[in-house]
C-alpha cells in the first residue's frame, strides 16, 4: 500500500501491498495533523497467459523478473511519499518465507526508488510472530523490548533490511504489531472474521447449534485482536507523528477476551442455539461446502464471490487451537499518543451487520 500525503491538499497514488488484514482503506482522509492522505491499493487482476512464440525461448531467472516486475508496476507512484507494507506470500520453511518476503519487501522500495519517490516513511506491518506466538507460547503480555528469537524469522528480516535501506535513503520507518487483524477481505488467508461468520451461516443453514470448533483450553485463553479500521488510523499516525520514526508498536483494540464470552454473543447475533465446544477441524471440514454456499448464495441474494476465495481455513483452525494466552502490551503506543480502542465484542458483531449489509453473509434474520 502506497500513499502520497501533503498538508491541506487530497491525493491519490496506487502502490503495492497486502496483509493478513487489510492496510488503510483506498480513498481520501486527515491525518492526525490536519493534512490529507490519498491512499490505494493495487487492483487483483486475472493473469493472462501470453501467447507461445516459435521456437524455445530462455527466460530470465525468476528474481530478476519479479525485481522487473515490481520496478514496472510501481512507475505510476512516482510520487509515492508514504508507504505502508503488509504483502505476505505463504511458504513452507521458515527459511523460504524469509527469502520471498524479504525479497518483496527489497522489490517495492527500489521499485519506488528506480521511479522516483519521494519516499519519506515506511510503515511495516508485522504481528505474534515477532514473539513466537506461532510456536506455540510467548512471555505474555508482550512488549516491544523483548529480545528477539534465535528462530529464522521474515519480520527480523524485513525490518533489518528496512534499517538499512531508511538509513541509506534518508527516509524513516515504523514498524507496527497488530494482531488476528478483523475486517472484511476475501481470500486472505488470516481473516479471523470471515472464518468465523462463514462457519457460523453455514452451521445455521445446516439446522445446527453454533458450537466453537476449537479446544476447551483454547476457549478459556486470553486472546485479542485488531480491527482493520484502527489499525487502518494507526498506520496513519505513525507516517505523520516525528515522535513514531524508527518504533515498533504493538496495535491491538486494547481489550482482551475468552473465546467463552464471545461465541454465545455470536450465537444471539446469528439467531442460533449455542452448544458447548467441539473440536473440529475446520481444514477437513468446511471445503465440502462449496456447493452449499453456492445455494446460499442464490436463496439469499448473496455476491457471487466463489467459495474457495471466501475464506482460507488453516488460519482459523491454528488460533482455535492456541492454548496460551495471546496478550500484548499496547502501553508504548498510548504514550506515544496512539490511544485508539475498541470493545472487541461489539466489534465483531457490528462487522458481522457490515458483511450483511454488503450481502456477504446472510443476514441474521435470514
Amino acid at each position: 500500500m502506497a500513499c502520497r500525503f501533503q498538508p491541506a491538499a487530497r491525493h491519490h497514488r496506487t502502490g503495492p501491498g497486502a496483509h493478513g488484514g487489510p492496510a488503510p482503506h483506498t480513498g481520501t482522509g486527515r491525518g492526525p495533523r490536519g493534512g490529507w492522505w490519498g491512499l490505494q491499493g493495487p487492483a487483483r487482476r486475472r493473469r493472462v497467459r501470453p501467447p507461445r512464440l516459435e521456437g524455445p525461448r530462455r527466460q530470465p531467472p525468476a528474481g530478476s523478473r519479479r525485481r522487473c516486475q515490481a520496478r514496472a508496476g510501481l512507475a505510476p507512484a512516482s510520487d509515492t511519499t508514504h508507504l505502508v507494507f503488509g504483502a505476505y506470500i505463504e511458504r513452507p520453511t521458515s527459511a523460504e518465507l524469509s527469502e520471498v518476503n524479504t525479497a518483496l519487501l527489497r522489490n517495492t522500495l527500489d521499485g519506488l526508488h528506480a521511479a522516483g519517490a519521494p519516499l519519506r516513511h515506511v510503515t511495516l506491518y508485522q504481528g505474534g510472530k515477532a514473539y513466537g506466538a506461532h510456536l506455540g507460547y510467548f512471555n505474555a503480555p508482550a512488549k516491544e523490548r523483548d529480545p528477539r528469537l534465535i528462530q529464522p524469522n521474515f519480520y527480523y528480516d524485513q525490518e533489518d533490511l528496512l534499517r538499512e535501506v531508511a538509513a541509506e535513503r534518508g527516509f524513516t520507518l515504523t514498524v507496527l504489531r497488530p494482531e488476528g487483524v478483523i475486517g472484511y477481505a476475501t481470500g486472505n488467508p488470516m481473516n479471523l472474521l470471515m472464518a468465523i461468520a462463514v462457519y457460523a451461516s453455514i452451521s445455521k443453514e445446516l439446522g445446527q447449534p453454533l458450537r466453537f470448533p476449537g479446544t476447551v483450553a483454547a476457549y478459556d485463553a486470553l486472546y485479542q485482536v485488531t480491527d482493520a479500521e484502527l489499525l487502518a488510523r494507526a498506520a496513519v499516525w505513525a507516517g505523520s507523528e516525528p515522535a513514531a520514526a524508527g518504533e515498533i508498536y504493538n496495535i491491538t483494540n486494547g481489550d482482551q477476551f475468552r473465546w467463552r464470552q464471545l461465541w454465545p454473543a455470536f450465537a444471539k447475533y446469528f439467531g442460533m442455539e449455542y452448544a458447548e465446544p467441539q473440536p473440529v477441524p475446520l481444514t477437513d471440514a468446511m471445503p465440502q461446502y462449496g456447493r452449499l454456499w453456492e445455494q446460499m448464495t442464490e436463496r439469499y441474494g448473496l455476491e457471487p464471490i466463489p467459495y474457495e476465495d471466501l475464506v482460507r481455513w488453516e488460519f482459523a483452525d491454528f488460533i482455535f487451537r492456541s492454548e496460551f494466552d495471546n496478550v500484548s502490551s499496547t502501553i508504548k503506543a498510548r504514550q506515544a499518543g496512539f490511544a485508539d480502542c475498541l470493545d472487541s465484542e461489539d466489534r465483531f458483531l457490528e462487522l458481522f451487520d457490515h458483511l450483511a449489509q454488503q450481502r456477504i453473509i446472510p443476514g441474521p434474520t435470514a
